[in-house]
């Protein structure tokens, strides 16, 4: 009787496991998708406007991958974003979505635009798409991962 309560105790676990790690898609209404769409667009913003969003919305752990293949830290891209040099304008995101995993897990999938300057120092579109990795700690939604991939712009 033991052994059988012990099966179905390893059963009932893999189950509840399994199905936790089972994504879905939320829907642009649900409370969690509004938080972090919002928070997103916050994000992506402050590259034309400078807002401090990265602060609060990357965690202290943060690492994201660049279009080029480097990584940077949650300092560098507070750093980067309040740099007026590089600053972009008409930055917004293309149909960002979220999907949850369990409660505590999001992804954010979408396409983002700007006009900044290229290496020739001319204003040129530059068009990316993105995954974000969000975490709820302690709580609190915030970004642990991003990869962005530069691509031509109109696909």
């Amino acid at each position: 009787m033991k052994q059988g309560l012990t099966w179905l105790a390893i059963v009932i676990v893999a189950v509840i496991t399994s199905q936790a790690q089972q994504g879905r898609w939320l829907s642009a209404d649900d409370a969690t998708a509004k938080f972090i769409l919002d928070a997103e667009e916050q994000w992506d913003e402050a590259a034309c406007t400078q807002n401090k969003s990265a602060e609060t919305v990357l965690a202290d752990d943060f690492l994201g991958t660049s279009p080029d293949g480097s990584t940077y830290t949650k300092a560098n891209e507070v750093k980067g974003v309040q740099d007026t040099s590089t600053a972009a304008h008409q930055c917004h995101q293309i149909n960002p979505r979220v999907r949850l995993f369990g409660d505590n897990i999001a992804m954010v999938y979408g396409h983002a635009f700007s006009i900044r300057k290229n290496k020739e120092g001319k204003e040129a579109p530059r068009c990316i798409v993105f995954s974000d990795t969000w975490l709820k700690r302690d709580g609190k939604w915030q970004v642990i991962a991003a990869q962005d991939a530069q691509i031509t712009c109109g696909q």
